[in-house]
C-alpha cells in the first residue's frame, strides 16, 4: 500500500525535522509533537501499514520488532522500572489521527490505574 504526504513518511524521508530517538532498518522512533506525558514517543515501522486492520502475516516480524524496541526505548528513557504505557489506536473512533500504524510510548508520570481514563 502506498501513501503520499503522510507526516510519518516525511519524517522517515527526513523531509520534516524530528527528534529521532531510535532508528534501524525496521523501525523509527521520535518524540511526539503534542505530548500527553513527560515522555511521549511515537514508534513506527519503516514500511507503510495503515493500521492494525491492514497487518498481514508477513508483518509479524516487524510487529515483534516494534514491541522489542518499545521496551528498549523505555530502558533508554529510564521509565522501564517506574512504568510506561504502549498504545496502538485503530481508526477514528479509537483516536487514530495519522493513517500509519504506530505505537505511542508514554511514561514519566503516573498515568492512572485504568486504560481509558476518559470513558
Amino acid at each position: 500500500m502506498y501513501i503520499k504526504d503522510n507526516i510519518f513518511k516525511k519524517i522517515l524521508n527526513n523531509e520534516i525535522n524530528s527528534n529521532i530517538i531510535y532508528k534501524n532498518k525496521y523501525v523509527t522512533a521520535f518524540d511526539d509533537i503534542n505530548p500527553k506525558a513527560p515522555i511521549h514517543i511515537i514508534l513506527i515501522p519503516n514500511i507503510y501499514i495503515k493500521n492494525m486492520n491492514y497487518v498481514k502475516k508477513s508483518n509479524i516480524y516487524i510487529l515483534g520488532k516494534m514491541l522489542l524496541i518499545s521496551s528498549k526505548i523505555a530502558k533508554l528513557k529510564n521509565i522501564d522500572k517506574s512504568g510506561y504505557r504502549l498504545i496502538i489506536n485503530c481508526n477514528k473512533d479509537s483516536g487514530q489521527e495519522i493513517d500509519y500504524l504506530h505505537i505511542h510510548i508514554l511514561g514519566g508520570k503516573f498515568l492512572g490505574n485504568i486504560i481509558c481514563n476518559n470513558l
